[in-house]
């Protein structure tokens, strides 16, 4: 299956069977108060069904799929109020910014990837990561395709940075941090199938009925098989699934050191059963 790559001033567009699977954005314009970094957003299935929500209401911050932090050493990368124990959410000047050094893209063999280098810079100005991340769309079939998400997150600065998050700071089930989807509004209430908040497993799936059109879609997240996760997953008040880096646990990185992680996410086109979800993660090995 041949894919198509679409370069823009500010983002990059995949596109296959006529249809843009995903838009990335890697330079936005955006309030400070929302961190302003990349995002993936709108992302389709093959029948042109969008599966990302962007700048809802209740969180403006949160945009489509991205990769972030709420809290690193007290910097809040994810955007809004940052909690602490005991005063819950704050508004605080720690709102950091990924921004896009170098970017590449390419298609070959059926697949299109994109490879950036990002550094992260605290609000004071600050450079305290450096990041290698690459985005491989792939494996297009009638009715579903896949996202290869990887990360590579090095310490530049010369203390020890410790990744954590609400739940780390004492607010209970609000672990959130790392990769982040956030669905359509028309996706609340769906279906989630795999883990519960807060539990670990390889894989979770989410399903969600579109508002307009006579259709529904699942997402399928894998988890990294290699630093298993506890996994942050609403379906109400909103749609979101987050395989969280520091759920219940703060994460340190040393001077100099390298985190790295791998997801991979399937936009499959109807409700995919739990049969079905596992005959398709068996047919296509990670």
């Amino acid at each position: 299956m041949t894919l198509e790559l679409l370069e823009h001033e500010d983002a990059l567009t995949v596109r296959a069977h006529g249809a843009d699977l995903l838009r990335y954005v890697h330079r936005p314009v955006m309030d400070p108060f929302e961190a302003p970094k990349p995002y993936l957003h709108p992302v389709r299935t093959l029948a042109g069904d969008v599966v990302t929500g962007y700048r809802p209401h209740d969180h403006r911050w949160h945009k489509g799929i991205q990769f972030t932090a709420s809290w690193v050493s007290g910097q809040n990368f994810w955007g809004g109020g940052t909690y602490l124990r005991g005063r819950g959410y704050v508004d605080l000047p720690n709102l950091g910014t990924m921004r896009s050094l170098a970017l590449s893209a390419e298609t070959d063999h059926g697949r299109a990837l994109i490879t950036e280098d990002l550094a992260w810079h605290t609000m004071a100005g600050e450079h305290w990561i450096d990041e290698r991340r690459t985005l491989t769309a792939c494996d297009v079939e009638a009715d579903s395709w896949t996202l290869d998400v990887t990360v590579a997150l090095t310490n530049v600065r010369a203390t020890a940075l410790t990744f954590g998050s609400p739940g780390t700071q004492g607010r209970e089930l609000a672990g959130y941090s790392g990769l982040f989807w956030r669905g359509p509004r028309a996706f609340t209430g769906g279906e989630v199938i795999g883990p519960g908040m807060g539990e670990q497993g390889d894989w979770l799936a989410f399903v969600g009925t579109h508002d307009e059109v006579d259709r529904s879609s699942t997402l399928l997240f894998q988890d990294d098989p290699d630093a298993p996760c506890r996994w942050f997953v609403r379906s109400e008040p909103i749609p979101a699934v987050n395989p969280s880096l520091a759920f219940d646990e703060e994460l340190p990185l040393a001077p100099g050191d390298t985190l790295s992680r791998r997801y991979r996410i399937v936009v499959a086109d109807g409700a995919w059963t739990f049969g079905r979800l596992t005959r398709h993660i068996a047919d296509h090995p990670w």
